[in-house]
């Protein structure tokens, strides 16, 4: 695996070679979901590539960032044990050369004011931030993120939109990878003590329990029930929430054809926690 740390090498490197090339964008603290990623490039293209970046612009909260989990000798020894071609590891300077400051609105619409965008303030303009700025390094064909952050998906894919990269980008959604006990990965999970790791299978539960038991009858109760099972089990819920699984638009009362996706964010202790499933 080669390792670039500059802008200018990978960019040199990768020339000419964005039709063979795929590419999977991580914060690091890398486990089985994003090696996943890995494996579904590296099925598909002559080249894959993976970045390592913690985005300072995304978090909202500064202590959040503070605290994400580094293990970057662990993540290095990972992707070359699953084949990886390449790791692009920069610094913040490399990505924002002229600083963290946002330089433009990136026109998100609705997908901005719901959910994560409305909890997390600007999350989705960090979000994009980086993302504009990586493909513009990283040329490909082939773009692999993961189900788990739903919202987020649909932003890149906005942004892959605005930017007018779909015939020459392709969006990749790969399914969440989960514990043997049904809790998503998450490089969150590292902040989670041993009684925390119990307690937190609570919003795959909850999940389940929505798909098992949702109607188009019965959603307000079902989701004011989902929110009473985590607080029980210790979680502050931020929203718990079904929606069109198309635009994110929440449904207080389903028609029985549209496909419908259940999203979950709660903290335990001090750690955010987010999930989602498909539910027909």
């Amino acid at each position: 695996m080669i390792i670039f740390k500059k802008a200018d090498d990978i960019q040199f490197f990768l020339k000419d070679k964005a039709a063979l090339t795929g590419f999977v964008p991580t914060m690091g603290a890398l486990h089985s979901g994003h090696i996943s990623l890995i494996n579904a490039s590296r099925q598909a293209n002559a080249y894959t590539v993976c970045s390592i970046f913690v985005n300072p612009v995304q978090f909202n909260d500064p202590k959040d960032y503070d605290k994400y989990p580094i293990t970057i000798e662990k993540d290095i020894l990972m992707l070359e044990q699953a084949g990886c071609d390449i790791l692009f590891l920069p610094s913040v300077h490399e990505i924002y050369p002229q600083g963290t400051q946002l330089e433009k609105k990136y026109n998100l619409g609705y997908l901005e004011t719901v959910l994560e965008g409305k909890y997390r303030p600007g999350h989705f303009q960090g979000v994009c931030m980086v993302i504009d700025r990586l493909l513009s390094i990283v040329t490909c064909s082939n773009l692999y993120i993961g189900q788990k952050d739903y919202q987020q998906c649909m932003v890149i894919k906005k942004l892959v939109e605005l930017k007018n990269l779909q015939l020459s980008v392709n969006v990749n959604i790969c399914a969440t990878l989960r514990e043997k006990d049904g809790l998503a990965m998450s490089s969150r999970n590292m902040r989670l003590n041993e009684d925390e790791r119990k307690k937190a299978v609570t919003i795959y539960q909850v999940l389940e329990y929505l798909k098992k038991n949702y109607t188009a009858e019965n959603l307000k109760q079902l989701k004011s029930n989902a929110e009473e099972m985590l607080k029980e089990n210790g979680f502050k819920p931020d929203y718990v929430e079904i929606a069109d699984a198309e635009n994110l638009s929440a449904i207080s009362e389903w028609d029985g054809k549209a496909k419908i996706v259940a999203l979950v964010a709660a903290f335990l202790n001090e750690v955010r926690l987010i999930d989602n499933m498909v539910l027909n």
